[in-house]
């Protein structure tokens, strides 16, 4: 089993308040789990209103199948233009949790 895990900072300039800044995150967390179908949450910088901490994970069974995909969705968050794609990191791990036992 592969798990790829994202994790990408943003900045919405246009946020003038928390509110503002929770409906830009719920736009992209919403768009990424309609289009790709996978686990989306904000992980970070929760009290700042031009800041957000988005990550989501991928599981499959291919390395490159699940890079690709989080390579996809941050490209699709970038294009969304909700708010601009500062950073983010992605980190692919391997597991077998049941292929030791019986």
């Amino acid at each position: 089993m592969v798990v790829g895990l994202c994790h990408i900072r943003l900045i919405a300039r246009e946020s003038r308040s928390l509110k503002n800044k929770r409906a830009v995150v719920k736009k992209v967390t919403e768009r990424l789990k309609g289009r790709f179908n996978i686990s989306v949450a904000e992980v970070g910088s929760h009290d700042l209103w031009q800041r957000a901490e988005i990550g989501f994970v991928a599981v499959g069974v291919d390395e490159r199948t699940v890079n690709s995909l989080l390579d996809r969705a941050v490209d699709f968050v970038e294009d969304l233009g909700v708010a601009e794609l500062v950073d983010h990191a992605i980190e692919i791990t391997h597991c077998s949790l049941l292929e030791d036992k019986p």
